[in-house]
């Protein structure tokens, strides 16, 4: 097993990537005499829940699979259930699942008499690489997406490749978007690695699968140490693509994936750049070639929103970054070259998104 360490004002724990099992001596250290409550969602538990029974009540809280997990009424059904189980502040709750389980039971988590340590047992490759490791707990609410949450930092996270050989295809490759984004932020040879190998990430090369998880957890852990809580800017840069890939998300729909947004979001982001002279036009390129080799949509066009101009433009003013005078969006002056650009002209995008494909 490896373990990664994150340190930073605020909390300071360890992310194990390796084998569940190996991690159970650890998991059985936490919980001492009791067994922990369970988050998860049906189809994760059948396929998992079983690696876990010998320390978690034999109740497990189940919640929606996806997206439509991350609401009120989830929120709720978690607190209540806690409180039907009678968790003492201070125990442990273990996420089993994808992002969603653990940011809506991370909210919930942080709530629960003001604060219940979570575990974090990633079951996809987007969590692992990415959602699991930071503290930023969501659901979505007013049609915009991770409108509510909290910081709640996880007491330990348990990464264990072998959980991602169940998940389905087009999973595997929401899950790439966010992997190769650690190359476009500030890493190009990362990005350089992901075309020569992405093909073993998602087709289940173990060798290749763990070099990306364990990358981008230290990708993860670094920028996180180095802006915990969001204020400085650093942390903002692993939002590349993602305002407008949230938009995506909120117009398109179930039809939609997050990793298949932010694919999308990755290339515009790009193709802005380009176009506002911050950034070669191949590079923008480049990255369109590659997320489209990897079999992820690369434009408005292949997500059905072609045209959605206005609807864009709005909810991307809406995002939790945009300032009174306009959207902040995360921009490049090339492949590994992230920066934030705060007040950008809301006509000068619109104009942008109404010219892309």
């Amino acid at each position: 097993m490896t373990s990664v360490r994150v340190a930073h004002a605020g909390a300071d724990y360890e992310v194990v990537i390796g084998e569940l099992a190996e991690a159970l001596p650890s998991l059985r250290s936490i919980a001492g005499e009791r067994r922990l409550p369970l988050i998860s969602d049906g189809r994760v538990l059948a396929l998992h829940g079983e690696k876990l029974a010998a320390i978690a009540v034999p109740d497990p809280i189940l919640v929606p699979e996806g997206e439509a997990a991350k609401n009120w009424v989830t929120l709720q059904h978690i607190v209540e259930q806690l409180a039907r189980l009678q968790v003492k502040r201070g125990t442990p709750i273990l996420l089993l699942g994808g992002g969603s389980v653990g940011d809506v039971g991370g909210l919930a988590a942080s709530l629960f008499k003001r604060g219940c340590p979570a575990v974090h047992i990633p079951t996809t490759l987007l969590a692992q690489v990415d959602s699991a490791i930071g503290g930023k707990t969501a659901i979505d609410a007013a049609g915009q997406k991770n409108l509510v949450g909290a910081f709640h930092h996880p007491l330990l996270v348990f990464a264990d490749p072998a959980l991602l050989e169940t998940l389905d295809d087009r999973q595997l490759r929401s899950g790439y978007a966010e992997v190769v984004k650690y190359g476009l932020i500030d890493d190009p040879a990362f990005f350089a690695w992901c075309e020569a190998n992405w093909a073993g990430v998602i087709d289940c090369d173990p060798a290749a699968r763990l070099a990306a998880v364990e990358h981008c957890i230290r990708a993860k852990a670094r920028i996180v140490a180095s802006d915990p809580d969001d204020s400085t800017g650093h942390r903002v840069l692993l939002n590349l693509g993602h305002t407008f890939g949230h938009a995506i998300e909120a117009l398109a729909g179930e039809a939609v994936v997050h990793g298949e947004a932010v694919a999308v979001g990755l290339c515009l982001a790009f193709q802005f750049s380009a176009n506002l002279g911050l950034s070669p036009a191949e590079d923008f390129q480049r990255v369109r070639d590659h997320l489209a080799t990897a079999g992820l949509p690369v434009s408005l066009r292949d997500v059905g929103l072609r045209g959605r101009t206005a609807d864009l433009v709005e909810l991307m003013g809406q995002d939790k970054k945009a300032g009174a005078t306009g959207p902040a969006l995360v921009l490049v002056r090339g492949i590994g070259q992230a920066f934030l650009k705060r007040g950008v002209d809301p006509g000068l995008l619109a104009r942008f998104l109404g010219g892309a494909d």
